[in-house]
C-alpha cells in the first residue's frame, strides 16, 4: 500500500464541464435553519428549506475557486465571467417570489475594473420572463447590473474578476436582517433551477478526472461536514479515489433534526416527523445515487447531540449536575441511555434513516455509533443525569474520578451502568430491524478502543464496553482509535483489537476498522500513520477497512493507491553456519558522488546515510565438510534469491564491537508519554552527527532495555522495534543493549569451486552483501 498528499493536478487525466453545472453548486445559511441542494438531472438542481426565524435566509452559491473536491478532481479556477451567459428556468414554492420587495437576489462578490473589492446586488425579477414564481432568467455578464429598478437604479457589474455568486433563498416570513424573533411556525419551502445552460466563449471550464484504481478500501463521511455539498458531487469524490464497497456515513449530530421554539430557544422534536425536509430530500438523493454506483450505504447515528438543541433532562450529568459537553465549538452533549425520552427520539430518528435506505433499495445496515457514558478530562463520569440516578436506585454512588482505585460498590456501579448503555442499544438496533422489515437489517456497534485499553482508568470498560454487546449481540464490531493512529501507537491499536475480540468474542471477520483522521490541514503528515494502520488492518483479514473520512481526504489531498511489497523481500529468519562464518573478510561501503572543479577543489555529496556492508565467507571454508555445509545452505536460498542471518566476526553487539550487551548501551530515544515503539539503533561515532544504523535482526534473548538508567519490563519486541505496554513517560530515557545479525544474501546466483583446486589449498569466494530493510 501507498499514498501521495496530491496539492495539484499536473499530469493526471482532465476533461471538461460547462461551467455552473448543477453538481459543483453548494448551500450556506445560519444556524437553526436548514437548506440542502441535490441534482435532479444533468441540468437541474433543487433547494429544499426550512426556516425557525424572521430573518432566515440561505444562498445558492458557486465558487469560481473549487475548495470542495479533491485536488486532483478539482474544476479549473476561472474569475473571468464576461465571455458567458447563465440562463435557467425557475420554479419555486414556499418562498418570497421574484416580484417581491427582498425577493430572491443574485449577489456577486469579487473585484472592479480598478482591482478594488466591492459586491453587486442583482434582482432576478429584472431579468425573468414569466411568472414570480415559475420564469425563465437570463443572466448576460457582459451586460448585467446591479440595483432594485432598472434602468434607474443600474450598477453596472464588472465581471472580469469574480470569487463567488449567491442566490438568496428567502421564506415568506422574513423580515430583515435584525430580527432574530421566531415564527409563528417552522416554514418549508423548495426552488427548482432547471433547463440550466451556460453558453459563450467563457463557459466551458477544465477539471480533473483521474481515476485511482480500486483498492480494497472503503470511505466514511459525515453529513454535518458535507450538508453543503450535492451527494452527486460528494460520491463523485469516492469513486474516482478508488475507494469501492460501502460508505459509512454518520449523520451527524447538528443537521439532521426538525425544530421547536420554546422558552427562548429551539429543541429537537418529532412534530411533523424525526428528520427535516432538507435533510431528508439529501439522503434519499445520497442513497439512490450511491446504489447506482455500486456503493452500499452504512447508515451510523450516535448519542451525540448539538447541545444548544437538546432537551436539558436528556443530557449525561456529572455528580455536580454539569453536562457532558465535547470539545467541539459549539459544542455537543451526549444522551443519556437512561431517559426514555431521549433514547425513543434516537430509535425516531433510526427509523427515519432506515426508511430512506428501504426507499433506494439499500440493503439495510445500521451502525450503533460510538455510544458511550462521557468522561470530563478531569475524570468526572457522566453517571448522574435523573434519569441514570433512578436507574441505578440504591446502587448510586460517588465516582469522583474514574482514573483513581475503586471499592467494590463503585465497579458495581459501573457495572450496572454497562447493562443500562447495553439495554439501550439494543433497543436502538431492534428498532431499525423492525423498520427493515422482512429483508431484515445488518446491525453494526462502533467501538472507541482506548476505552477498551485505557490503563489511566482501567474499570471504564465495565461502563463503555459492557459485556451486553458480546457477539451476538449486533452482526458486526466496528473498532476506531483515532488517538493511537495519529500518534503512530501501532502497538496500542493490536492490544487494543485483541482486547476488544477477547471480550466481546466477534472474530477478525467480522470486525470493521477505521483509520483516521486528520483534524486540521497542518496536521496532515498523520496520514502516513493513518495509511500505515490501515495496512495493518487488512492483513489481519479485518472484513472492511475504512478511510476516516472523506472531507479530510478531499482537504489534504490524500490518494492512497495498491503498491508492490517493494519492502518485503523473501528472507529466511536462519543463521550463516557460524563456524563458516567466524573467518569471513569484512568490508563496509558507501556511495559518495565527487566532482572536481577545475580549481582542483572538490564536491562531494553522500548518497547513502549508511554503510552497506559486504563479507567473503569463503576463509571459513577448509574442509570438504565445510564445503557440504556450505553448499546445502547455498541451495537451500536458492542462490542469491532469499536472505538470512549473518554475524559480522567484528561488530555484533551493541556493547562497542563485541562486547556482552548491558540496558545502557544505546540510546533508543526520548519518551512523550504516546508513543510506545522505539526501533533499535547503534551509534557510530561522537559529536552532533553520529551514524545511526537501524538494527533490524537483533538476537532472540540477548535484548536488555532500561528506562531512565532502571532496567525495564512490559515489553515486546516485533522485528527490530521495541514495543512497551505503555508507552514511557516524557522524558524519560530509553535505552537497550543487544547482540545482532546482520542480514544479507549471498551475491551471485553460482558458487565456483573444484575439488582439485580446493584440495590444493586454493581459497573459495563466497560473496555475501547486506540487504537493506526498513528499520522503522
Amino acid at each position: 500500500m501507498g499514498y501521495w498528499l496530491a496539492n495539484k493536478r499536473t499530469v493526471q487525466e482532465s476533461g471538461w464541464i460547462k461551467r455552473f453545472d448543477p453538481r459543483f453548486w453548494t448551500v450556506n445559511f445560519p444556524r437553526p435553519m436548514m437548506a440542502s441542494v441535490v441534482t435532479t438531472a444533468h441540468d437541474a438542481l433543487r433547494v429544499d428549506a426550512v426556516f425557525y426565524r424572521k430573518n432566515d435566509l440561505a444562498g445558492l452559491i458557486w465558487a469560481a475557486e473549487d475548495r470542495e473536491d479533491h485536488p486532483l478532481l478539482a474544476y479549473e479556477t476561472a474569475r473571468d465571467f464576461r465571455g458567458c451567459t447563465l440562463s435557467f428556468r425557475w420554479r419555486s414554492h414556499g418562498l418570497r417570489t421574484l416580484d417581491a420587495v427582498g425577493g430572491p437576489t443574485l449577489t456577486i462578490e469579487g473585484r472592479d475594473a480598478a482591482g478594488y473589492p466591492r459586491a453587486w446586488y442583482v434582482r432576478l425579477w429584472n431579468y425573468a420572463e414569466g411568472a414570480p414564481d415559475d420564469a425563465r432568467i437570463t443572466l448576460d455578464f457582459r451586460t448585467l447590473a446591479g440595483g432594485f429598478a432598472l434602468p434607474g437604479e443600474a450598477d453596472p457589474l464588472w465581471a472580469g474578476d469574480i470569487d463567488r455568486m449567491f442566490i438568496s433563498i428567502v421564506g415568506p416570513g422574513y423580515v430583515d436582517a435584525l430580527t432574530d424573533a421566531p415564527l409563528a411556525a417552522a416554514q418549508t419551502g423548495w426552488v427548482e433551477l432547471s433547463e440550466m445552460r451556460c453558453d459563450g466563449a467563457g463557459s466551458v471550464l477544465a477539471i480533473g478526472e483521474a481515476m485511482v484504481p480500486e483498492h480494497g478500501l472503503s470511505i466514511a463521511t459525515g453529513y454535518d461536514d458535507s450538508y453543503h455539498l450535492t451527494p452527486a458531487r460528494m460520491l463523485r469524490n469516492a469513486l474516482h479515489l478508488g475507494y469501492r464497497g460501502a460508505i459509512n456515513h454518520y449523520v451527524g449530530m447538528s443537521h439532521y433534526f426538525r425544530l421547536e421554539a420554546l422558552y427562548g430557544g429551539y429543541y429537537v422534536s418529532l412534530m411533523g416527523g424525526a428528520l427535516n425536509v432538507p435533510c431528508a430530500a439529501w439522503h434519499r438523493d445520497l442513497a439512490i445515487r450511491a446504489k447506482a454506483l455500486g456503493f452500499g450505504l452504512i447508515l451510523s447515528l450516535s448519542y451525540e447531540l448539538f447541545d444548544a438543541h437538546c432537551w436539558n433532562d436528556w443530557k449525561q450529568r456529572a455528580e455536580d449536575g454539569a453536562p457532558a459537553l465535547t470539545g467541539w465549538e459549539p459544542p455537543s452533549t451526549l444522551l443519556s441511555p437512561a431517559q426514555g425520552g431521549a433514547m425513543g427520539y434516537l430509535q425516531a430518528v433510526a427509523r427515519a434513516f432506515v426508511a430512506i435506505a428501504r426507499y433506494a433499495g439499500q440493503a439495510v445496515r445500521f451502525q450503533v455509533g460510538e455510544p458511550w457514558w462521557w468522561v470530563m478530562p478531569d475524570g468526572r463520569i457522566c453517571l448522574y443525569d435523573d434519569a441514570a440516578r433512578a436507574a441505578f436506585g440504591a446502587e448510586l454512588v460517588s465516582i469522583g474520578d474514574v482514573g483513581a482505585a475503586m471499592n467494590a460498590a463503585q465497579t458495581a456501579m459501573l457495572d450496572r451502568a454497562g447493562a443500562v448503555l447495553a439495554a439501550s442499544t439494543a433497543a436502538l438496533a431492534a428498532a431499525a430491524r423492525d423498520e427493515a422489515g422482512p429483508a431484515g437489517a445488518e446491525t453494526l456497534l462502533l467501538v472507541y478502543l482506548p476505552s477498551v485499553l485505557d490503563a489511566r482508568a482501567p474499570e471504564v470498560k465495565r461502563a463503555n464496553v459492557p459485556m451486553g454487546w458480546a457477539r451476538p449481540a449486533f452482526d458486526v464490531l466496528q473498532l476506531e482509535d483515532y488517538d493511537w493512529v495519529t500518534e503512530g501507537n501501532r502497538a496500542g491499536t493490536a492490544r487494543g483489537v485483541a482486547v476488544a475480540t477477547a471480550r466481546l468474542g466477534y472474530p477478525i471477520a467480522e470486525q470493521h476498522y477505521f483509520s483516521g483522521f486528520v483534524l486540521r490541514a497542518d496536521q496532515a503528515a498523520q496520514w502516513r500513520h493513518i495509511d500505515a494502520a490501515a495496512d495493518a488492518a487488512r492483513r489481519r483479514g479485518t472484513a472492511e477497512t475504512f478511510i476516516w473520512a472523506l472531507p479530510q481526504v478531499i482537504r489534504d489531498g490524500f490518494t492512497h493507491f495498491d503498491e508492490a511489497e517493494r519492502g518485503v523481500q523473501p528472507f529466511d529468519d536462519v543463521d550463516f553456519p557460524l563456524a563458516l562464518g567466524r573467518e569471513a573478510s569484512v568490508s563496509p561501503g558507501f556511495s559518495t558522488a565527487i566532482v572536481t572543479m577545475a580549481s582542483g577543489h572538490e564536491q562531494r555529496n553522500a548518497d547513502w546515510a549508511n554503510a552497506r556492508m559486504q563479507f567473503d565467507a569463503g576463509p571459513g571454508v577448509r574442509s570438504e565438510a565445510d564445503m557440504g555445509e556450505l553448499i546445502v545452505f547455498f541451495r537451500a536460498r536458492r542462490g542469491a534469491a532469499r536472505g538470512f542471518r549473518f554475524r559480522d566476526p567484528f561488530d555484533y553487539s551493541s556493547s562497542g564491537m563485541n562486547g556482552v550487551p548491558g540496558p545502557l548501551d544505546q540510546r533508543i530515544g526520548m519518551g512523550d508519554g504516546r508513543t510506545a515503539e522505539f526501533p533499535l539503533v547503534k551509534h557510530y561515532g561522537e559529536g552532533d552527527e553520529p551514524q545511526l544504523r537501524d538494527i533490524t535482526r537483533p538476537v532472540a534473548g540477548s535484548v536488555i532495555v532500561a528506562v531512565d538508567g532502571a532496567v525495564a519490563a512490559g515489553w515486546t519486541l516485533q522485528g527490530g522495534t521495541l514495543v512497551f505496554d505503555t508507552p514511557p513517560a516524557e522524558g524519560a530515557l530509553v535505552t537497550a543493549g543487544y547482540l545482532f545479525d546482520v542480514p544479507v544474501r549471498f551475491a551471485e546466483d553460482r558458487l565456483e569451486v573444484t575439488r582439485a583446486t580446493f584440495l590444493a589449498g586454493e581459497v573459495v569466494s563466497v560473496p555475501l552483501i547486506e540487504i537493506r530493510e526498513d528499520g522503522r
